[in-house]
């Protein structure tokens, strides 16, 4: 009796291999070759060209095929001929068919020319029917590969990009070839991978607190789940770019430790159909395997733009499936559980009002702009690996960087460090910081910039102007510095300190326009002429008027109206909200408080020319000015809170 087998396991079978096709293929064209001409016993005896001159004399030959490709030429005898006993050895009859049309000899010759003279001279003077065949020889092998490489090709090819799309390499043989159809997210191990946490989140306390329940949940869902409460299923993260959207996502991941798929809403799109809905199919069921988890999808309006719009030919069709698998998803019959979407975007009015709705994205978090007291703490976080110097205030950064974003500012810390280097520095100090924001605000100085005198005396009085203007009304913002160097696409810029408001009057708007135009006014009292210098004042000051008449409600004849839409869903096509009668009055009301704000512009410099010439010319010498200078010439504002916030600027140490 035979032995069992301990481990009770047959053998193995081999595995089937590609390369028994290829060999079999090989075996196959060898075949053909062998048994199509190729061999040798098929070869007819070898004569000399002078030996076919005599057998073309005695009127053997019958044709002569010249193959001009190999040097060669075969020789066929007349029915007669083969008959004499001396061509009995040209030919085996035991081999070749009575049907075969083979040559009886063959030789090869040299020069193609001086071989046809002979034949054709031989063939002449002796009267004879021999004809003379050209061809050119050619192997069945050769035609085989010939006909079969364009598809041996295309199949490679093939086999290729299913490889590379499977992400198989050499051995991607037993992988899945369709594996496109597989999400590209990324995921971060949260015992490895994610090092963010809020401390590294500076400012956005506001946002801080709408994801801290969610963080709370992941960490410790009993809390809710045992009073019968439900976290919200998704967070909308919403605002301008560079305000730490990304970030705080990570930071949220960090500080559940959970495990937190991040991917852009742009790789969903593919130009196969079907492969979106299948990306989000696949994203859910990996995150429901590693329940709970967070899924990030940055820049969600790729895949979330509202349906139905602009879709006369059809293009949007995958990107609302991809769109329409995602709503399912989120919320529907196979909702999965602790798993919790987080999005980021900064065109929330676009996106679809389903997407939007409780029980999908039910939480909308604000991430606005951040305030001083937020750009003092990012400042903090981004100054930690810069060597700063001992003397540096990071409140007066903060003062100097309004409407800034933390991209802004890592960006400005990185700058500085760049110009404290470049000159030699030790630290990086305030100045560093100072010129890092010139260069970002205004660009690159640009002092080869060939100006003529005439110009630059232009450019003086015009940036003078802006100066004087805004140093003359409460409500303009104060004057921190004027340059007539050029920097970028400017030849001249003004820097100002504005105020950071949540509501703006009508007659700070005013005030902010009459300060806009103080260029153009000071060209005109001084020169009694107007330039294109004026093109971004002028573009500024329209945006303000329109806004005022058209937005904000704030004009007397329009009313209390506006034409602005929040939420981004009215399509007007290429007409107007309103009548052609409006539209008129509309244009004239721009174009009153434009009107009223430069010709009080006008009146202001005239009072003040001469400490206008004053300050240009004081301009033209030292090519930038600072607030000093201003006082210097005009005085102190005599406005209460520039003059408080003038002696915060000099306690530190501006």
């Amino acid at each position: 009796m035979a032995k069992e087998n301990k481990n009770n396991t047959s053998p193995k079978k081999p595995k089937f291999s590609s390369y028994w096709i290829y060999g079999a293929i090989l075996l196959f064209i060898i075949g053909v070759q062998l048994f199509s001409g190729g061999s040798s016993w098929q070869t007819p005896p070898e004569i000399t060209p002078d030996k076919l001159q005599e057998y073309l004399k005695e009127g053997d030959v019958n044709k002569v095929v010249i193959i001009t490709n190999t040097r060669r030429a075969n020789v066929y005898l007349t029915k007669e001929a083969k008959e004499k006993e001396i061509h009995k050895n040209a030919q085996d009859k035991s081999l070749i068919p009575s049907t075969a049309q083979i040559p009886q000899y063959e030789l090869q010759y040299g020069d193609l020319q001086n071989f046809e003279n002979k034949l054709n001279s031989t063939i002449t003077d002796n009267s004879l029917s021999t004809s003379i065949v050209y061809s050119q020889e050619s192997s069945l092998l050769g035609d085989i590969l010939v006909s079969i490489i364009p598809f041996i090709l295309i199949i490679g090819i093939w086999v290729f990009l299913m490889r590379r799309m499977s992400g198989g390499g050499a051995g991607g043989a037993g992988g899945q070839i369709f594996n496109i159809g597989k999400s590209k997210a990324r995921l971060f191990d949260e015992k490895t991978d994610m090092k963010v946490t809020f401390k590294d989140v500076a400012g956005l306390e506001g946002a801080k607190e709408e994801v801290q329940e969610i963080v709370e949940f992941l960490k410790n869902p009993e809390k809710y789940t045992n009073l019968g409460g439900k976290i919200p299923k998704g967070a909308l993260l919403v605002g301008p770019p560079g305000t730490g959207k990304t970030l705080l996502a990570k930071a949220v991941a960090g500080e559940a430790k959970v495990p937190f798929f991040s991917l852009s809403g742009s790789d969903f799109v593919e130009m196969f159909v079907g492969v979106g809905a299948s990306r989000v199919r696949d994203l859910f069921k990996q995150a429901k395997d590693k329940s709970p988890a967070i899924i990030f999808i940055d820049e969600i309006d790729a895949i979330g733009r509202a349906r139905g719009k602009n879709n006369m030919t059809g293009s949007n069709d995958e990107r609302e499936n991809t769109l329409n698998q995602l709503l399912t998803e989120m919320d529907g019959f196979g909702t999965n559980t602790n798993v919790i979407v987080l999005a980021a975007t900064n065109r929330a009015d676009i996106l679809d009002k389903a997407l939007m709705r409780a029980g999908r994205f039910d939480r909308q978090i604000y991430v606005d702009l951040p305030d001083v007291r937020e750009r003092k703490e990012i400042f903090e976080v981004h100054l930690r690996p810069i060597k700063t110097s001992e003397t540096l205030d990071t409140d007066f950064l903060a003062k100097q960087t309004p409407g800034f974003s933390g991209a802004d500012i890592a960006n400005v810390c990185n700058e500085a460090a760049l110009i404290a280097a470049r000159n030699g520095k030790k630290a990086v100090d305030k100045q560093s910081f100072l010129d890092a924001v010139d260069r970002i605000v205004g660009g690159l100085e640009k002092k080869n910039k060939i100006i003529t005198p005439e110009e630059k005396k232009t450019i003086a009085f015009h940036e003078a102007g802006h100066a004087t203007v805004s140093w003359m009304l409460e409500h303009a913002a104060p004057l921190v510095k004027v340059t007539i160097v050029p920097r970028g696409q400017s030849l001249g810029a003004a820097w100002y300190l504005p105020e950071e408001r949540l509501i703006v009057r009508p007659e700070q708007m005013a005030d902010e326009m009459c300060a806009t135009l103080g260029g153009r006014a000071a060209e005109k009292v001084i020169f009694n002429k107007i330039s294109t210098g004026a093109l971004s004042d002028l573009e500024k000051v329209t945006k303000q008027a329109r806004a005022m008449v058209t937005i904000y409600g704030l004009n007397d004849k329009i009313g209390n109206l506006t034409y602005y839409d929040s939420s981004g869903q009215s399509d007007y096509g290429f007409s107007k909200p309103y009548s052609e009668e409006t539209a008129q009055l509309i244009d004239k009301e721009i174009s009153k408080i434009i009107e009223a704000q430069y010709i009080r512009a006008i009146e202001l410099l005239e009072n003040n020319k001469d400490k206008l010439t004053e300050l240009a010319e004081h301009l033209l010498e030292k090519e930038v000015i600072f607030k000093d200078d201003l006082e210097r010439i005009f005085g102190k504002r005599p406005f209460a809170k520039d003059i408080k916030e003038a002696e915060e600027q000099e306690l530190n140490g501006n």
